[in-house]
């Protein structure tokens, strides 16, 4: 176990280089398994949650071999379709998305349940919904077995919710279904169309990247590819309000702003500017956070959705940002109902916010926020809990830092080269 140990009030200025969409690296990594040719991924996060799907990945045959510091080679030309360690699915969700690649090369997929944050209820369902629509049968018992002895067969299908990861697996498993799938409803997020930008490279055809409409021409065969995944907005906002909050000038290198659209819409509601140069973001220092009200005077509102929507894995981060702009806000995390269960650390260092239930927090700032000890319960809390500590007065304490490493590369390493004093330290679990 290992914990950060954080001296707040330093501005953060500089420049960094955000890595690459984790949420667009998993599932990338798990399609080499609808080939027998090598994939590279360039732009990879060496994060924890890659390390797991990498793991993962090798149980089934897959050969992996890291190229360089961010670029790794796949090949899948001797994988066994045997049953996944449920040890090795419990570190991470995205375990689940190696259903549709087996499903499709070698008619069926036998899965435990995945892991991952527990941050409210994840359906299943969407995905299995799927595999069904496609020719599959679906059984139960503790774990999840799929097969489809007579193949797959191409479909027209709408999906009951926009899942991204049962959008991934869904064309995943059509790219090798020879015919055109089309799936309605589908999730249309920055990384669920680096998904669908690889396999066009490995040789399918899908029409519809980027909206809620996806036609999948798949094929028999597939072929290998040498793709970079595209930077992680996610990271790119919360880096945002990193420098935001601390008052910091900070510049972001060759981000993709058709990705930031609606964060950069939000952030300005709390009263934060994000400038452009070329494909740089800038965040300007000393910055007036000031949250602007709704039209008659009502009081603002944050709430996510489905993309092209606010981000979900924003949220955490949004409402760190809030306590530090003078007004209040309406936090509406539409998606999770255990997202918001971290807002107690923030009280306890002083921010004024008021849960209302599971999905909703009342945010009122500017608050001046002390040092704490507390404790990571999932990776976007804990960086909200990051930002909190480093425009804090005073030394906090953050435990269970593991969580914040499945999302967030090198994270004490690029904080200290922007002026953040943070040091990672071993530790005892720390209490909540």
């Amino acid at each position: 176990m290992e914990k950060f140990i954080i001296e707040g009030g330093h501005p953060l200025s500089g420049t960094v280089v955000p890595s690459g969409n984790k949420n667009a690296a998993l599932p990338v990594m798990a399609a080499s398994l609808l080939t027998e040719e090598e994939i590279v991924v360039r732009n990879v996060p060496r994060i924890r949650d890659v390390e797991a799907m990498l793991r993962l990945l090798r149980s089934v045959g897959v050969e992996c071999e890291w190229l360089e510091e961010n670029a790794v080679a796949l090949c899948a030309a001797n994988a066994d379709p045997r049953e996944l360690d449920p040890a090795l699915c419990v570190p991470i969700r995205a375990s689940f998305l190696l259903a549709g690649p087996l499903l499709a090369r070698f008619g069926q997929a036998h899965m435990p349940p995945p892991g991952g944050d527990v941050i409210g209820r994840r359906r299943l369902d969407p995905h299995l919904d799927a595999f069904r629509a496609l020719g599959a049968r679906v059984s139960i018992n503790g774990r999840y077995f799929i097969d489809a002895p007579a193949g797959l067969r191409a479909c027209d299908f709408f999906m009951d919710e926009p899942s991204v990861m049962a959008t991934e697996n869904a064309i995943m498993a059509a790219a090798l279904t020879p015919g055109s799938t089309v799936i309605h409803n589908a999730a249309s997020e920055p990384h669920v169309q680096d998904l669908a930008r690889i396999l066009l490279g490995m040789g399918a055809r899908i029409e519809g990247i980027g909206s809620n409409v996806l036609v999948v021409h798949g094929r028999s065969e597939l072929g290998g590819a040498d793709y970079a995944i595209g930077p992680d907005y996610i990271e790119i906002g919360s880096f945002v309000a990193l420098a935001a909050t601390t008052g910091g000038e900070l510049r972001i290198r060759d981000v993709v702003r058709e990705d930031l659209r609606m964060t950069e819409l939000v952030f300005g509601r709390l009263g934060c500017r994000m400038e452009y140069h070329g494909s740089d973001l800038i965040v300007p220092p000393n910055q007036d956070l000031r949250v602007t009200d709704d039209a008659g005077d009502a009081i603002s509102k944050v709430e996510d959705g489905p993309w092209p929507a606010f981000p979900a894995d924003l949220g955490s981060i949004a409402l760190a940002l809030a306590t530090q702009s003078d007004g209040m806000v309406l936090i509406h995390e539409k998606m999770f109902e255990n997202r918001l269960f971290f807002v107690d650390k923030l009280i306890n260092m002083g921010a004024r916010v008021l849960l209302c239930d599971p999905h909703r927090a009342v945010v009122s700032g500017p608050r001046r926020l002390h040092g704490e000890r507390m404790e990571s319960p999932d990776i976007r809390a804990g960086m909200a809990l990051l930002i909190a500590a480093l425009c804090a007065d005073g030394e906090s304490e953050i435990g269970n830092i593991r969580q914040i490493d499945r999302g967030y590369e090198r994270i004490d390493e690029r904080l200290r080269e922007l002026g953040a004093r943070i040091e990672r330290v071993p530790a005892e679990r720390v209490s909540v």
